[in-house]
């Protein structure tokens, strides 16, 4: 049912290769669009992204809160983009004043991970959870973790980065420049690189999962070892933060229960004798990054 007490909020979701919109009615996304994300520089993502919220003003004139989810990590007070690492030329981009010059109008903005665990705490797994940490597993792995209906970013504003926490001192340097940081053992992007190397050709996620779950002995060892990594974390989270749930979405948490399974039961056996790891899956899917960003809007 629609809350007709809550105002219109625009959402937008940058990503590599488009950007999705729509506006938030109460707890209903109306008017989903995409167009394909500009590929000559962050000026033209920003003419772009004007273009949509025009757009939808248009039809929805009252809808005044503007919030846009981009992936990549923010500055301290949350108005310039540091890098954008899939999105071309998006290097240290003053993204709150770029948009303002173009609208004339406020805009919030939102590490694109951080969106979708506002949306999944306010309108999908983790509704009525007084505490959720979200964790998308995907090219890397990012997460966001909310307290209260709110995002808890921390005293430097980092709060949440999962992807880069140690799970293999000396391991596989990461995107980041660490050694052994869980994106770099655990993610999509790790798993295809594990599967590769120990099936001696090239293997995507996919295909690693698909053998694994056949019983290829190689596949079941990279891609379980993968999960283990991603159960400990959690169970470690739990341990520090002692969330109500966890809630996992992204294009590797896709596969589904032999994922979640995997990463359960590593999960339990770290978190033995503390407390339980409750994990439920995303249910927001692809609108995920657009509610989330609208809700950032009203939440400000």
């Amino acid at each position: 049912m629609t809350n007709l007490t809550e105002p219109l909020s625009i959402g937008i979701d940058v990503g590599g290769t488009k950007i999705a919109s729509g506006v938030l009615r109460g707890d209903e996304l109306h008017d989903a669009h995409v167009i394909p994300t500009p590929d000559t520089g962050w000026e033209s993502v920003l003419d772009a992204i004007a273009g949509e919220v025009r757009r939808l003003q248009e039809r929805h004139p009252d809808a005044r809160l503007i919030g846009v989810g981009i992936p990549g990590p923010l500055n301290a007070d949350r108005t310039r983009v540091k890098f954008a690492p899939n999105i071309y030329g998006f290097t240290d981009v003053p993204m709150v004043d770029g948009l303002r010059d173009r609208l004339g109008q406020r805009v919030v903005l939102e590490n694109d991970a951080k969106a979708a665990a506002l949306a999944e705490a306010h309108l999908g797994a983790a509704r009525g959870a007084e505490s959720s940490i979200y964790v998308t597993v995907s090219t890397g792995i990012g997460s966001g973790i909310v307290l209260n209906g709110r995002i808890w970013r921390g005293r430097h504003g980092i709060a949440g980065e999962i992807g880069h926490i140690t799970a293999l001192p000396g391991g596989p340097v990461s995107g980041a420049g660490l050694d052994g940081a869980l994106e770099a053992v655990a993610s999509g992007t790790a798993i295809a690189r594990d599967a590769s190397f120990a099936l001696n050709r090239d293997v995507s996620t996919a295909e690693a999962f698909q053998l694994a779950q056949q019983g290829h002995p190689a596949a079941r060892r990279v891609v379980g070892q993968a999960l283990r990594y991603i159960g400990i974390a959690l169970a470690d989270l739990q341990k520090t933060i002692d969330p109500e749930v966890f809630v996992i979405g992204g294009g590797v948490a896709s596969v589904g229960d032999y994922f979640f399974h995997g990463v359960q039961a590593a999960a339990d056996e770290y978190a033995q004798g503390f407390a339980p790891v409750t994990i439920r899956r995303a249910q927001l899917a692809g609108n995920a990054g657009v509610i989330g960003a609208a809700l950032a809007a009203r939440h400000g």
